[in-house]
């Protein structure tokens, strides 16, 4: 969306709306402001969506975001959430403050888990400007080029194939390789069938200490899905070793655990999980899930 419109909608705002997608169609550059001050995702960013048609302005802080978009019409606006220490949602109620400003695209990266208050306080902003939220450097892409109106068949090649990817779901999940680490065998093979229905290899673990075993052993492992209460060694504790290991600190982890208890959530995240499930495991919610880490 370029924009958006409440109704009842009188003739005059829709000539003003038709005028507007007329200018943007024609307008052969975009402007993008993109906001960040960490360097990392900055890089990731440009790599991303530097390209010939776009006109790309840098900004570090929310108050020089805001001024390029008081002085500026943007076509898009990249904005990463955790901008001045966390603060990105409080540049977009900012923005939602600012008539003037709603009406320019937002694609917001998020490479965490929001918390509750964040997540309240993008749903309100939400009913205001267009939002779409992204976790990995190749949605942000995907969004991009949408938002831009980019043509895809111009894009580089290695572009390209990352798009296709994306919008092949099949594909992303397809001959990856899944550690299962749980001491129900139950669980184990409702899980593994599930995987292995989607094209991908299972490797299991009965309990924290036998999948971190396998984990040092199979290094070519594409994410785990770790039970909490096990004998020997809880999941808890497996994650923190796995995570203690600088090459697996990357390695996708979702946390799967019997009940759900207030404080679980954040306890599993704070051990080195990226995500959290509960039991019984809502297959499509778990393979969505594993689509959006697998991408990451």
């Amino acid at each position: 969306a370029i924009g958006y419109l409440l109704k009842p909608v009188n003739m005059e705002q829709l000539g003003e709306a038709f005028q507007k997608i007329e200018e943007f169609i024609s307008t052969t550059v975009k402007n993008l402001l993109i906001v960040v001050d960490n360097d990392a995702h900055q890089q990731q960013m440009l790599d991303m969506i530097k390209s010939d048609d776009i006109q790309i302005t840098l900004a570090t802080s929310k108050a020089m975001a805001l001024k390029h978009l008081e002085e500026t019409a943007f076509d898009c606006l990249i904005l990463d959430i955790d901008i001045e220490q966390r603060s990105g949602i409080k540049l977009i109620e900012q923005i939602v403050q600012q008539k003037a400003l709603r009406q320019t695209p937002l694609i917001l990266y998020v490479d965490r888990e929001l918390t509750a208050i964040e997540e309240g306080l993008l749903l309100q902003c939400e009913e205001h400007i267009t939002v779409k939220s992204v976790r990995s450097p190749v949605r942000l892409l995907d969004e991009a080029t949408l938002f831009l109106h980019q043509v895809e068949a111009k894009l580089p090649e290695d572009k390209r194939k990352m798009l296709r990817m994306v919008h092949d779901k099949a594909a992303i999940l397809k001959n990856k390789k899944v550690l299962i680490v749980d001491d129900d065998t139950r669980n184990v093979f409702a899980l593994a069938t599930v995987l292995e229905d989607n094209d991908m290899e299972v490797v299991c673990g009965q309990n924290g200490k036998e999948g971190v075993a396998v984990l040092e052993k199979q290094n070519d492992i594409d994410l785990i899905l770790m039970d909490i209460m096990m004998p020997e060694m809880d999941g808890y504790e497996a994650m923190r070793k796995i995570r203690a290991q600088v090459g697996f600190r990357k390695l996708p982890i979702i946390a799967l655990t019997a009940k759900a208890m207030k404080g679980d959530k954040a306890k599993c995240i704070e051990a080195g999980a990226n995500d959290y499930l509960t039991k019984p495991v809502d297959t499509d919610k778990l393979i969505s899930l594993m689509r959006v880490w697998l991408y990451r």
